[in-house]
C-alpha cells in the first residue's frame, strides 16, 4: 500500500511523509481484516482503496488548507474522509459521527492502532447529535462524502457549523439539477455556495468538491426529525 499510495499522491500533487504512509498502510490492513466480518466497504483492492477512498478523501487538500480547525465528519461510515484527513492534518481536531455502533467500534481500533489522538468518535443519529449543545454550532468545517442528496445533506450538516463555517461536500458530480433542487434549502438554512472545485482522481473518475458557507445563524428547529426530512425535504 505504501508505494502505491505514494505514487498516487505524487500524481495528485499531494505531499505525504513516511509516518503518514505507514498510518495509511495500517489503516488498510485493519479495513480488509474487519471487512471479513462486517460490511465496511465493497472496495478492498489496494489500488482501489488508495484511489477511491484515500486520494478521494484527501484531494480537498489541493484546494483547501486546514489549520488548527475543528472538523466534523458527518456520516463517516468506515472513516472516510475523516480518518485520512486526520492523518494528513495532525494539528486539527476531528469528530467522526455515525449511527452504527459497529462502525464506531472499528474506528476506535483504527484510532488506537494509528495513534490518532486528534480524533473523537460519536455514535448517534445525526439529527439527534446536531441538537446537542456540545456539537451544535461548534465546528469550523464539516466534511461529508456520499451521504445524501444535497438538499437533504445540507439539513443534516449545517447545524454543526459556526457562522462563517464551511461545509465541504464530496460529490461524484454536482449537476445543475441537484443545485436547482437545493435552492430552497440554501435559502432556509442561510448558506451560500462559494466555490465548486472539479477534479479527477488518478483513475480519471470525475469528482466535485463543493464549498458551502453558513452566512447567518440557523433556526433552532433544524434539523427536523428524520421522517420530516425524508418526507418533505427542504
Amino acid at each position: 500500500m505504501k508505494e502505491v499510495l505514494k505514487k498516487y499522491c505524487n500524481q495528485s500533487k499531494i505531499d505525504i511523509n513516511d509516518i503518514q504512509l505507514n498510518q495509511f498502510s495500517d489503516y488498510y490492513e485493519l479495513l480488509v481484516e474487519w471487512n471479513k466480518v462486517m460490511n465496511l466497504t465493497g472496495i478492498t483492492e489496494i489500488d482501489d482503496v488508495a484511489i477511491k477512498h484515500y486520494i478521494d478523501s484527501i484531494a480537498c487538500l489541493k484546494f483547501y488548507q486546514f489549520s488548527n480547525s475543528r472538523i466534523a465528519d458527518v456520516g463517516t461510515g468506515a472513516g472516510f474522509p475523516g480518518i485520512p484527513l486526520a492523518i494528513m492534518c495532525p494539528d486539527c481536531s476531528f469528530t467522526l459521527i455515525d449511527s452504527l455502533n459497529k462502525r464506531i467500534t472499528f474506528l476506535e481500533e483504527v484510532c488506537k492502532s494509528l495513534n490518532l489522538s486528534n480524533v473523537s468518535l460519536i455514535h448517534g443519529r445525526v439529527e439527534d447529535v446536531a441538537h446537542d449543545s456540545k456539537y451544535r454550532e461548534q465546528f469550523d468545517i464539516v466534511v461529508s462524502r456520499a451521504v445524501a442528496p444535497l438538499n437533504i445533506l445540507l439539513e443534516y450538516t449545517i447545524p454543526f457549523l459556526k457562522v462563517n463555517g464551511k461545509l465541504l461536500s464530496y460529490k461524484a458530480k454536482a449537476s445543475e439539477e441537484e443545485l436547482s433542487i437545493s435552492e430552497n434549502a440554501f435559502k432556509v438554512l442561510n448558506v451560500s455556495l462559494i466555490n465548486k472545485h472539479d477534479y479527477k482522481l488518478p483513475n480519471d473518475d470525475d469528482r466535485v468538491l463543493m464549498e458551502i458557507e453558513l452566512v447567518d445563524k440557523l433556526e433552532d428547529k433544524y434539523p427536523r426529525n428524520p421522517g420530516k426530512i425524508k418526507k418533505k425535504p427542504l
